[in-house]
């Protein structure tokens, strides 16, 4: 394992898809480039426990597809970001084929859009080291360093295990940390707890589309596997065994309802026997745990849950000042589910395939921005840097101890139940935004934490700032748009069809940008 301090073109922090094509996009490039991550690159991460899908579409389909997506976007997605991404997606994958298998159709035509995870990262992970990428696993992030002019010139954090310090020297950094799950628990979601969140907000960055975070995913409720469009064909049970009138699909809010009501049950019995089929190399960790706790999901009845994706599925993060993921932070770039989605998914999420799409390109764009940035700016000395960190690093008033699984405890209660996440009120976001308030003053003022213990304290109070800007959001967006479902403002209002900006640390706010200039859809 390697510690102390390193020097590079470009610093990429965050070994998922975002990351590892923003590194492959710099190296490109020619920078050179060091990739951190929270655990090992090639197994960290939502999309690796996934098997992502891809907005694939032709040429010649591209204007119908963006079209269809514009009227589904309520009002806030961008044509000709949709059609950058488009584009980009569709002259890169088939470059990765010799790092990857792609499958043949039975006309033996290669097909592009669905990848597995496990093989898709892995992929990545050699096709970047085989560019000269220095990868540093096992070596969480923890705070930006600035120059006295304000750009981001590198990173600081520590090993896992061992918490021996480290530093990185860049010309530029990519954020590419992914989104936020706020403790839901979410199969693949251990390190998305938005670390690089409250690194960009130290930073003085800020966020769009943070009220578009109430994505729920259905899954078993005592095995880890989630992600599966096998729950298309999924019917509902009480307790009794009486079946429930839930229909399969992406609304679930008539689950949500019915889970308040106690306990249900899911078969999955109706999928077709060609899909059956197929499963265990499609979505290989979803079939596993049904395997390892000898249930067979096609003629048993098991218990489901519903967890929070935060901003994983939900659109909201750092609001871009172009696709090349450039912030309002000079030297800073995010990509993937760090960044807002807005534009190319509107207030609806992108599920697998345009969140896929958007990670691959916003990864390459702002890997190659970043390695141009990198070569105008230079490495700045160390000693003209300094570290930003805050809450849970730095008490700003006395030190104290701070329990960080008290604290994460009481962001998933304010964030993952649905009659306060998914069902929300001005009166019950309000309620959260006092109690999320005192959670984050206290880290905030006594968080100093040492050793292996920063980490997780770390990991706390990214969640409380998260949780902060989401409820924020929420509060302000007083109407129903998209995933943002208020019981008070059960409508859509025409006059908020534009995006939605947060931030601040020890004072949240919010604020209306123009509207977005395109005639809504009804």
């Amino acid at each position: 394992m390697e510690t102390g301090a390193f020097e590079a073109d470009v610093l990429v922090i965050g070994g998922g898809l975002s990351g590892a094509w923003s590194a492959i996009g710099a190296a490109r490039a020619g920078a050179q480039v060091i990739l951190v991550d929270k655990g090992y690159v090639g197994t960290s991460g939502v999309a690796a426990a996934a098997g992502p899908g891809h907005w694939w579409v032709a040429p010649e389909q591209r204007e119908a597809a963006i079209r269809q997506r514009l009227e589904t976007a309520q009002g806030l997605g961008d044509a000709d970001w949709m059609a950058q991404i488009l584009d980009l997606t569709w002259r890169t994958l088939p470059t990765f084929a010799a790092y990857y298998r792609f499958p043949k159709d039975e006309a033996g035509q290669v097909q592009y859009r669905s990848l597995r995870g496990p093989e898709y990262l892995r992929g990545l992970r050699r096709l970047a080291m085989d560019l000269g990428v220095r990868i540093l696993d096992h070596h969480p992030a923890l705070e930006l360093l600035q120059t006295h002019d304000g750009a981001i010139v590198g990173a600081a954090g520590q090993t896992r295990p061992g918490a021996e310090p480290w530093r990185v020297i860049a010309g530029a950094v990519v954020l590419a940390s992914g989104g936020c799950a706020v403790g839901s628990r979410l199969h693949g979601s251990r390190n998305n707890t938005g670390d690089g969140h409250l690194m960009a907000a130290e930073a003085g960055a800020d966020f769009s589309g943070m009220e578009f975070s109430a994505y729920y995913t259905v899954g078993p409720a005592t095995l880890p596997n989630t992600r599966s469009m096998l729950f298309s064909f999924a019917r509902y049970f009480d307790a009794a065994g009486r079946e429930l009138d839930i229909p399969p699909g992406e609304r679930v809010e008539p689950l949500a309802k019915a889970l308040l009501e106690g306990p249900v049950f899911c078969t999955l019995d109706r999928t077709p026997e060609d899909i059956r089929a197929i499963m265990p190399s499609v979505q290989p960790n979803f079939m596993l745990g049904f395997d390892r706790a000898g249930v067979d999901p096609y003629t048993d009845r098991f218990e489901v849950t519903l967890l929070g994706e935060g901003t994983i599925r939900g659109v909201g993060g750092l609001r871009l000042r172009a696709i090349d993921g450039r912030t309002a932070v000079e030297g800073l770039y995010a990509v993937g589910d760090v960044a807002s989605r807005e534009r190319v998914t509107g207030a609806i999420s992108g599920g697998g395939a345009v969140n896929s799409s958007w990670a691959l390109s916003s990864g390459l764009l702002a890997g190659q921005a970043a390695a141009s940035f990198a070569r105008r700016a230079g490495r700045s000395s160390p000693l003209q840097v300094r570290a930003l960190g805050r809450a849970g690093l730095r008490a700003q008033r006395q030190a104290a101890t701070v329990d960080a699984a008290d604290a994460i405890a009481a962001v998933r209660s304010e964030m993952n139940p649905y009659d306060k996440n998914l069902f929300r009120s001005g009166a019950g976001l309000s309620a959260s935004q006092a109690r999320l308030e005192q959670g984050w003053r206290y880290i905030a003022d006594h968080g100093q934490a040492l050793g292996d213990g920063a980490l997780r304290l770390r990991e706390a109070a990214s969640m409380t700032a998260v949780a902060r800007w989401c409820v924020a959001s929420g509060l302000n967006r007083v109407e129903s748009r998209g995933m943002h479902h208020r019981l008070d403002a059960p409508t859509k209002d025409s006059s908020l069809a534009k995006r939605l900006r947060s931030g601040g640390l020890d004072q949240v706010w919010t604020e209306y940008e123009r509207p977005v200039a395109r005639i809504e859809a009804a």
